[in-house]
């Protein structure tokens, strides 16, 4: 009975070690977009601050690229994230000369990780209220 006891609690050590060890890339949520921040910097283009929170692990999971799409899915620019920012959450990014959708004013922003892909969420953003050409949208607390 003690030899199965001290291999009871060798495996449930090493089940410690092991999940320990994957906790935060499995755990790590999907990208979440706090905010986003739309500035004319042309005729019909945009400058896009976006601020977004994700569990970033390291190398191998985070949040690695934000876009601007129009209703229709058509992506209007991307932003690509090369490093993860484990200290630094959240974090915003911009890109430049976003362009206006041709027909309506509503956008949305999507954001992807390295592990689990684009997020289900998209931050819906109307153009239309604008006022002086910026517009600063925040999800709610």
């Amino acid at each position: 009975m003690q030899g199965q006891s001290v291999y009871l609690s060798r495996f449930i050590q090493a089940c410690y070690v092991a999940a320990s060890l994957l906790v935060p890339s499995v755990f790590a949520n999907d990208v979440t977009i706090v905010a986003a921040e739309f500035t004319k910097d042309g005729q019909r283009t945009w400058k896009v601050d976006v601020s977004l929170l994700h569990e970033d692990s390291g190398w191998d999971h985070y949040a690695n690229m934000w876009r601007v799409v129009d209703a229709k899915g058509t992506v209007l620019g991307e932003r690509e994230l090369l490093h993860p920012h484990v200290n630094e959450q959240p974090f915003t990014r911009s890109l430049s000369n976003v362009p206006h959708p041709e027909v309506g004013s509503i956008v949305y922003i999507e954001a992807r990780d390295k592990v689990h892909g684009w997020s289900p969420q998209r931050f819906e953003v109307d153009l239309s209220q604008a006022q002086q050409g910026h517009l600063l949208i925040e999800m709610p607390k």
